[in-house]
């Protein structure tokens, strides 16, 4: 079954940086575009990168283009999203998920919080 294990969040001051990883399993990930999602309380979950199965085309929402960076290392089934230059409103639990025109699999994983606050 499909299993998503996100890891990497914390708390860090606004203009600071973290790397979110996501190992995946369960599905042939080499096939699929992967996609890092968030999701603000009280807000709907919402795409802020993606990235095709071969790695050469990544896609990005202006409020986080510049300074968020997704990668996948498709030998060990993990997705990462480089976030940089941090602001209080990318406050949100973070997700990786497939981001495909069908949309993501039924099943999420636990996600991982990234708080920015001084």
């Amino acid at each position: 079954q499909v299993q998503l294990v996100e890891s990497g969040g914390g708390l860090v001051e606004p203009g600071g940086s973290l790397t979110l990883s996501c190992v995946c399993s369960g599905f042939r990930f080499t096939t699929y575009t992967m996609g890092w999602y968030r999701q603000a309380l009280g807000k709907e979950r919402e795409l802020v990168a993606d990235i095709s199965a071969t790695g050469l085309i990544r896609n990005y929402p202006d409020s986080v283009k510049g300074r968020f960076t997704i990668t996948r290392a498709n030998t060990v089934n993990t997705v990462y999203l480089q976030m940089n230059g941090l602001k209080p409103e990318d406050t949100a639990v973070y997700y990786c998920n497939r981001a495909t025109p069908w949309g993501p699999f039924d099943t999420w994983g636990q996600g991982t919080q990234v708080t920015v606050s001084s």
